[in-house]
C-alpha cells in the first residue's frame, strides 16, 4: 500500500512545475506545513518528518476532527507521505541527515530555535556535504535581533506585529484576523523563497540558506498602515471593514442582510450615486472627490447607507452589477462552498484515496490546477523512506 500510492503520487505529479525535486519538511503547526503542501502541490515529493509518539502538533487539534485528523492538520498536509523520525536517536538522526544530503533539494523548518544545530540537522552542517541544498528556515521572530529565540504563534505576532492594531472597531476589544494570515503568509514567503533559490540554483549549481519568519510577515502586512503613520505621525485607528483611504469602501447593511461596496475611485462612486438615484451627490463638495469622502467619511457613510438600507441585497447587486459598481454579499462558508463560482473554478476538491474534500491550490498551469493527489499523511506512513532506504514516497 505505502510503495503503491508513494508511485501514484508521483504520475499524479508528472506534468506539475516541481516534479522531481524532493523536499524535507521538518515541521509543525501551520506555517511550515503550509508551505511544505504548496510545494506537493506544485509537483514536489513533500517528506514529513513527525516525533514517533504523537507526530505534528496539529494533529491533536480539535475537534474538530475528520477522519481521525484534526481538520487544521488536514487543511495544510495533503499530497504528503509521513516519516516518524525520533531525532534524540543518534543512528536515526544520522539516517536522516544522509538520506538529505543523498535525495533532497530542500530542507523546509520551523523546529524551536537552536534545536536542530544542536543535532547537526542545521543548514551549515548539511549544506557542507550538499552545497546545492536549499535550506529555509522559517522562525517566530527571524534570525536576529533580542527576540530571535523566542517562540510564536500566529495570534502573537497578529499582536506583536500590529495587526490587531487596526483590525476590528475602534473603542472595541481587538480582534484576531479569522484565518492564520500571518502563519500561511510566512509559509507562502517560505515558497517564494525556495522558488527564488531554484532558479539562482540553476544558474549557479549552488544552493543557500534562506531566512523567513512570522514575525517578518506580519511587518510585511503592515506596509501602508506603517507608511501613513510615517506620513502623518498618527497611528492608524481601527476602521473595521473600512479601508482607511478609500471612501465608501466597507460593509453596509441591506434590508436583509450585509454586504460590501466599494466605490475605489471618483467614477465609481459618480455610478454609484446615480444608480442609488442621488446624481445630486456629486454637486456636494464633501462628496466630490474621493480626498473629500475621506475627510467626510461619516457623512458620506451615512448617505450611502440610508439609500442601500430601503433594497435588499439581490436587488442592490442587481442594480450596482448593472453599472459595474463593485459589490458583495457576504457569505457563509457554506455559502461560498455552493456558490456556482466555487463550484466552476473546481477549487474545492475530492481526495482520490478518502472520502474528503479540501481546499486547493489557487493556481493553474495551462488552465489545469494542481490536484488533490492523496489524502494528509497517516503518522509514519512512509517512515521505510528514509530508515529504510526505500524509493516508494
Amino acid at each position: 500500500m505505502e510503495a503503491s500510492l508513494g508511485k501514484q503520487a508521483i504520475e499524479c505529479a508528472a506534468h506539475a512545475p516541481l516534479t522531481g525535486l524532493t523536499v524535507i519538511e521538518i515541521g509543525h503547526s501551520v506555517a511550515a506545513p503550509f508551505a511544505g503542501q504548496v510545494l506537493a502541490d506544485l509537483g514536489a515529493r513533500v517528506i514529513k518528518i513527525e516525533n514517533p509518539q504523537r507526530g505534528d502538533d496539529a494533529r491533536s487539534w480539535g475537534p474538530p476532527f475528520w477522519q481521525g485528523m484534526a481538520t487544521i492538520f488536514q487543511s495544510v498536509n495533503r499530497n504528503k507521505v509521513s516519516s516518524a523520525i525520533d531525532l534524540k536517536d543518534p543512528q536515526a538522526r544520522g539516517k536522516l541527515a544522509d538520506f538529505i544530503v543523498a535525495e533532497a533539494d530542500i530542507v523546509l523548518q520551523n523546529m524551536r530555535a537552536g534545536l536542530l544545530a544542536s543535532l547537526g540537522l542545521d543548514a551549515a552542517s548539511l549544506r557542507a556535504r550538499n552545497p546545492r541544498l536549499i535550506y529555509c528556515n522559517l522562525s517566530a521572530f527571524g534570525p536576529t535581533g533580542p527576540l530571535a529565540g523566542r517562540p510564536g504563534y500566529d495570534p502573537l505576532m497578529q499582536a506583536f506585529g500590529g495587526i490587531m492594531s487596526v483590525t476590528g472597531n475602534e473603542g472595541e476589544p481587538p480582534v484576531r484576523v479569522g484565518v492564520s494570515i500571518v502563519d500561511q503568509g510566512a509559509g507562502m514567503w517560505s515558497v517564494i523563497g525556495i522558488l527564488a533559490a531554484l532558479q539562482r540554483r540553476n544558474a549557479t549549481n549552488e544552493g543557500c540558506e534562506i531566512d523567513t519568519s512570522l514575525y517578518e510577515t506580519a511587518l510585511s502586512w503592515i506596509g501602508a498602515a506603517s507608511a501613513g503613520y510615517q506620513a502623518t505621525g498618527r497611528t492608524p485607528p481601527r476602521r473595521g471593514s473600512e479601508n482607511p483611504s478609500l471612501v465608501p469602501y466597507k460593509v453596509f447593511q441591506a434590508s436583509d442582510g450585509d454586504l460590501v461596496i466599494a466605490a475605489g475611485n471618483d467614477n465609481l462612486f459618480r455610478k454609484l450615486a446615480h444608480a442609488l438615484g442621488r446624481g445630486d451627490w456629486m454637486e456636494d463638495e464633501r462628496f466630490a472627490t474621493n480626498s473629500a469622502r475621506v475627510v467626510n467619511r461619516v457623512v458620506v457613510n451615512e448617505a450611502v447607507q440610508a439609500m442601500v438600507g430601503q433594497r435588499t441585497r439581490a436587488e442592490l447587486c442587481a442594480l450596482l452589477d448593472e453599472v459595474d459598481v463593485p459589490v458583495a454579499p457576504l457569505q457563509s462558508v457554506d455559502q461560498v462552498l455552493a456558490h456556482p463560482q466555487t463550484q466552476a473554478l473546481d477549487m474545492f476538491q475530492k481526495a482520490p484515496d478518502a472520502d474528503m474534500r479540501l481546499m486547493g491550490s489557487p493556481l493553474s498551469f495551462d488552465g489545469q490546477r494542481p490536484q488533490f493527489k492523496s489524502r494528509p499523511p497517516e503518522l509514519g506512513s512512509h517512515t521505510d523512506t528514509i530508515m529504510g532506504w526505500k524509493d516508494d514516497a
